[in-house]
């Protein structure tokens, strides 16, 4: 017997003795919290700014433009971008745009300047953004790989806390949770970015 077995089979046996789970669990969270829009967007940047992510507010008409700049800013040349996202979006973008695919490898996303994205739900009380890998926002690895993240978020996906946000995700989907940019601390607390993410995160609200 290897111990593979030995643990599968502690496993098996713990799982007799245990206590039945009840089918119907109580999920008593608070949910149906609303604010003005003004006043959940102005949360959800104050939320942002605080993790050090950038913030550009810009209109569905300046969003292409937008995007261009900040891009420009950074000095991104070569951008990947899930399938499915609006060609609209890169239409003013003058450097090469890559869509990304399944046979594109992490040490080839590692070689792009940046990312661009959709998503699909934010928390303003969390300065969180929900990512599920839906037309638009792509795999995880496009997201994790590439220094930079450009991150369009639409006002009207802006929930006020977690319970209403997770209340408009499909369970079944791959759910990415972005809070700022890739940072971490050490024992002597230390800050390091860019560890397990992009170092730099622009917020794009629409």
């Amino acid at each position: 017997m290897t111990s593979r077995d030995t643990i599968l089979g502690r496993i098996r046996d713990a799982a007799v003795l245990a206590p039945p789970v009840p089918a119907d669990i109580p999920r008593e969270y608070r949910t149906g919290r609303t604010l003005p829009d003004d006043e959940r967007c102005e949360l959800f940047v104050d939320r942002l700014v605080d993790y050090k992510a950038s913030v550009h507010r810009t209109t569905a008409e300046e969003l292409p433009a937008t995007i261009a700049r900040v891009l420009a800013e950074r000095g991104a040349r070569r951008v990947g971008v899930p399938a499915g996202l609006d060609t609209a979006w890169m239409s003013l973008f003058d450097g090469e745009t890559i869509v990304d695919s399944a046979d594109i490898s992490a040490p080839e996303l590692g070689e792009l300047d940046g990312v661009v994205t959709a998503s699909a739900v934010s928390c303003a009380e969390t300065g969180t953004i929900f990512l599920d890998g839906s037309t638009g926002q792509g795999r995880r690895a496009l997201t994790l790989v590439p220094d930079l993240h450009v991150c369009v978020v639409t006002l009207s996906s802006i929930e006020v806390g977690v319970p209403e946000a997770l209340a408009r995700l499909v369970p079944e989907r791959p759910t990415t949770m972005i809070s700022g940019p890739s940072a971490t601390s050490d024992i002597e607390l230390e800050r390091v970015e860019g560890v397990h993410g992009p170092r730099t995160l622009d917020v794009v609200i629409v």
